[in-house]
């Protein structure tokens, strides 16, 4: 690393840090630690490492970037602004004007921004999924895993691979927690979704204090008995490290990943880093101060963006985006012409349409003194269906011979770690 290139690093840290710090403090309301601790990771995925095009938010084939720990939405709403993502109009089309203006962050958290308290979406272009809800976003990650494997399995072919997007979700103590991310890390380790990479932030702070006055299990064991891939990296603020630990994931090709990262909360506010005092409420105008202090900041500068970070991500992620846009519609475009009818799939999926006719082959029921069980009739319902839209599948919690919910149509088989174009997912109980 240059020293040039090391400063446009650290300018383009402390500026999500900083943006966070201002927005937190300005509406009183907002946890400031995490975006402080984590904005390295946030930094280094989108300038680096993201297959994602700024300019079209939406593109099929994007790595998706899922924040988990929902209450640090500035992180997201800050990278997402430095990285110039565009706005989506009406007709999800991206339009000229950015997803999240400067004046939005201003107005975090207030009524008609961009910049809720927590990441909702539709809400806010470049927000994959609405996280808060700890465990629920890293839960949607494994969802998003399977979709592009599926997706691969289904529509690829040996002369155009349209998918293998990547997602990243990043995940707090919260997260690990909760039942959900449990359940769901299970599922990602026995389907061994390669694809997939949580980033677990371990501050080994919540905000009734530290971790350890609820949670003391081994993360690292529980998720290699998981069947994943486990990864540390002992200081946030290494990104060769982080580099690192990337390039292990990108390599693994049986597994998910999980990057457990150290952080300290807060980083850079001398009295409140590193304990429960930085999570969840603004950390007051003297420790801003004194914050930007420690960062080399101008302490009575808010809400600053320097237009060198700007350019950074313009020439990092902005090149690099359109440059794998251009090329997935350039194979797009071939695909359309080898393979018509499959694109044509994937255009309606896109769409949200369904085809002509999908509803044509649902039965009558007639009125029957027997009457008939209503998971019978479901099950038939559900069939005719899926034999109209082969982009249908599904699951039901241990329960498809009970509820008759599993799909007949021929080839639809079982989604699978050795067949991920099955159309009937098992999850378990």
């Amino acid at each position: 690393m240059t020293s040039a290139s090391g400063h446009i690093e650290q300018l383009a840290i402390n500026t999500i840090r900083t943006l966070s710090m201002d927005a937190v403090e300005a509406a009183a309301s907002g946890h400031p630690g995490t975006p402080m601790s984590l904005a390295p990771v946030a930094y280094l995925l989108f300038s680096e490492v993201l297959r994602y095009d700024p300019e079209n938010p939406q593109w099929p084939n994007r790595d998706r970037f899922v924040l988990s720990c929902g209450h640090a939405s500035m992180l997201l709403f800050s990278v997402l602004h430095l990285a110039g993502v565009r706005q989506l109009g009406p007709d999800g089309q991206p339009s000229d004007q950015p997803a999240v203006p400067l004046d939005d962050i201003r107005n975090f958290r207030q009524l008609h921004s961009r910049c809720p308290g927590h990441p909702e979406y539709r809400h806010t272009t470049g927000v994959e999924t609405t996280t808060g809800p700890l465990g629920q976003g890293a839960g949607n990650s494994v969802g998003m895993a399977i979709a592009s494997r599926w997706l691969a399995a289904r529509y690829n072919r040996p002369d155009c691979q349209l998918f293998d997007f990547r997602v990243y979700a990043l995940c707090s103590d919260g997260d690990v927690m909760e039942g959900v991310g449990s359940e769901a890390a299970s599922l990602a380790g026995h389907l061994r979704l390669s694809n997939l990479c949580w980033i677990y932030d371990d501050n080994g702070i919540t905000i009734e204090g530290r971790t350890d006055l609820a949670f003391s299990e081994d993360v690292a064991m529980r998720f290699q008995a998981y069947g994943w891939n486990v990864v540390k990296v002992p200081d946030v603020n290494d990104l060769a490290a982080l580099r690192a630990a990337i390039a292990s994931f990108h390599q693994t090709t049986d597994r998910p990943t999980l990057i457990i990262v150290r952080s300290i909360i807060g980083y850079g506010a001398p009295n409140k880093q590193n304990s429960h005092e930085a999570h969840g409420a603004p950390l007051g105008q003297s420790e801003v101060r004194l914050a930007k202090r420690a960062y080399g900041w101008p302490e009575d500068e808010k809400f600053l963006v320097p237009e060198e970070v700007r350019e950074h991500f313009r020439q990092t992620l902005g090149q690099r985006g359109k440059q794998v846009y251009s090329q997935w519609q350039a194979k797009f475009q071939q695909y359309q012409q080898s393979y018509p009818d499959l694109a044509e799939q994937l255009l309606m999926i896109q769409q949200g349409k369904l085809p002509e006719g999908w509803d044509a082959d649902i039965p009558a029921f007639p009125a029957d003194a027997k009457g008939m069980a209503s998971r019978a009739s479901s099950g038939k319902v559900l069939n005719a269906v899926a034999k109209r839209i082969p982009w249908m599948l599904g699951g039901s919690a241990d329960l498809a011979p009970s509820n008759n919910s599993r799909i007949t149509a021929e080839g639809a088989g079982d989604f699978s770690a050795t067949d991920y174009g099955g159309r009937n997912l098992h999850f378990g109980v």
